[in-house]
């Protein structure tokens, strides 16, 4: 029987301010965006050796996204964030077989009550 292992690495509600969005105001005020990142991978060796080199660094994994929310110009979507943030991390965690990213916005100018909106973006090897 052939086994294939796979683990994942979790960043649960990373916060940053960052100044996106459609209207114009929310580009001039910024606002509190949360993301969270799993990164799944084998964990094998890392779990076996104990070594932190042969695991995912969520800490860079972290300033990766870091670096997506608040650095560059603005842009409007939600959508476009996530997706920069799921591209970045794939290509630059060697050990990352599949990227899942979500991005919220809690403030939002519907007009009316919503706890947030969300936007998910996933990218696999294959």
């Amino acid at each position: 029987m052939k086994l294939h292992h796979r683990s994942c690495v979790r960043l649960v509600n990373a916060v940053f301010y960052a100044r996106h969005g459609v209207h114009e105001e929310e580009r001039h005020l910024g606002g509190r965006y949360e993301v969270d990142a799993e990164l799944v991978f084998d964990s094998r060796e890392a779990a076996a050796t104990d070594d932190i080199s042969k695991t995912i660094d969520y800490s860079k994994a972290y300033a990766i996204i870091g670096e997506v929310m608040t650095s560059g110009e603005p842009v409007a979507l939600i959508e476009t964030l996530a997706a920069r943030a799921a591209a970045r991390l794939i290509e630059e965690l060697d050990l990352a077989e599949k990227v899942t990213v979500k991005v919220r916005k809690r403030a939002l100018p519907l007009g009316g009550l919503c706890d947030y909106a969300e936007a998910e973006h996933v990218i696999e090897k294959r």
